[in-house]
């Protein structure tokens, strides 16, 4: 394949970093308002097989480190092609298009970011066109259900503004359906390790009641995959022994996660950011991050571009929180997690969560119970951690039971004498993150 594009094209330029400095343009990303993938079905007389459509700017009208709109859309026909693959097919558009020497996909569904390298560009990677005959031939040689494949690409806001209102009305049907389901109601979980290139220890547990951290799959979505490409990133888990009713974990899990992660995780509990949790990858469409000063969970979004009630913007927390570890405190989630009935229930649910970005916030409303729903601050009420506090006091946040019993603990405490219980002792702090504002070393 590659004798017929200006780059090659291989399994070897997955997980390719593009910086700044060596961008030639950025398609979508956080400092651009408009932009999303979409994968159609379509009947077979509707598409031409091959064919690809660029309405706007091309590459090579593109300014030097340009910022612009984007809609990748994939429009497939096929005998067994049917209206559950969609969103299947929809997130392997991250796997191909990876494939291309120079040029970087992150994200999913509205999210999506992309860069072009200079290297590439000067090859002659110089057109969407070349994009899309990419993509479509990926997708035929990987899925051969798709008898014919369409590429359209979009890149005026004027084209893709529109175009993004109407998909997200799509992604919504898709996570609508998956919330009559439980866990309870089924015998199989799903997993999911598309993200490996960029993060090689992280494991994606899909159940109905956990969609992943992209919000791209959800457990039916898991399950068509499964079917339709078994050696793919998608497999079936086997629930297992439900070990921990209160932590959520599965042997299943543990043993899948285990053989996924070659030994680098262990565990999963699955509705928890403390202990065992979730690992992350980066693609995740939100952070939840805890606040130890109030004793609460505070989440960001990845369109925030604003500095959170913790004092750091989501990159910071994105650049600590991604890369397959498990790291208390800090977790990548969708969402569409946010409306789960398990939604961190472990944690103590929607009474530990007290910090939202307003966006979030509305764009959740029906899953916040109504009692709380004023009660949980927005960088319009704060961004500071102090007056995060006396916000939740005068709120009577149900938070505020946790201080209590942390008082309580704290004077049941007795005093070690210093010298006596760490003699000789080493302590090492892995995976620690430590504020102060003052650190004070004397040698004895």
């Amino acid at each position: 394949m590659a004798e017929e594009f200006p780059v090659e094209i291989g399994v070897v330029y997955e997980g390719e970093r593009i910086r700044k400095q060596n961008m030639q343009v950025e398609l979508g990303g956080t400092k651009v308002d408009y932009k999303a993938e979409l994968v159609q079905c379509r009947p077979m007389d509707e598409i031409e097989d091959g064919k690809v459509i660029v309405k706007g700017k091309d590459l090579k009208d593109m300014e030097e480190g340009g910022r612009y709109p984007l809609v990748i859309l994939v429009e497939v026909a096929g005998e067994q092609v049917e209206r559950d693959l969609e969103a299947v097919i929809e997130r392997r558009i991250h796997d191909f298009s990876n494939y291309i020497e120079g040029f970087m996909h992150v994200n999913q569904r509205y999210d999506i970011w992309c860069r072009v390298s200079k290297s590439s560009f000067r090859k002659g990677f110089n057109s969407f066109t070349f994009l899309g005959q990419a993509l479509g031939k990926l997708f035929k040689a990987e899925l051969p259900i798709i008898e014919k494949i369409q590429i359209t690409i979009l890149t005026e806001e004027e084209d893709v503004k529109p175009f993004v209102e109407n998909a997200r009305g799509i992604y919504e049907a898709r996570d609508a359906r998956a919330r009559e389901l439980s866990d309870d109601d089924v015998d199989e979980f799903y997993g999911c390790v598309l993200c490996q290139s960029f993060a090689p220890t992280h494991v994606c547990a899909i159940t109905p009641d956990r969609i992943s951290l992209c919000g791209a799959i959800n457990w039916f979505d898991g399950r068509a995959a499964a079917r339709v490409d078994p050696k793919g990133p998608n497999f079936k888990i086997e629930k297992g022994e439900f070990i921990d009713k209160e932590k959520f974990e599965y042997t299943g899990i543990n043993k899948v996660v285990q053989e996924k992660s070659l030994g680098e995780n262990q565990r999963f509990w699955l509705h928890t950011m403390f202990g065992f949790p979730h690992t992350s990858c980066g693609c995740f469409e939100a952070i939840a991050f805890y606040i130890p000063e109030v004793e609460g969970i505070g989440i960001c979004h990845r369109n925030y571009r604003g500095e959170t009630v913790i004092g750091v913007p989501f990159s910071t927390l994105a650049t600590q929180t991604g890369g397959g570890k498990q790291l208390d405190g800090f977790l990548g989630i969708a969402i569409e997690y946010m409306r789960s009935p398990k939604f961190f229930i472990t944690d103590g649910g929607w009474n530990r969560i007290v910090w939202i970005p307003k966006f979030i916030k509305e764009q959740v409303k029906d899953a916040i119970p109504e009692e709380l729903y004023d009660k949980i601050a927005t960088e319009e009420i704060t961004t500071d951690v102090d007056e995060l506090k006396q916000f939740l006091d005068e709120q009577d946040h149900p938070v505020k039971e946790r201080w209590e019993a942390a008082v309580l603990e704290a004077e049941e405490l007795e005093v070690v004498p210093v010298g006596e219980a760490f003699a000789g002792t080493r302590l090492i702090l892995k995976n620690a993150r430590i504020h102060a504002d003052k650190v004070i070393i004397r040698r004895r």
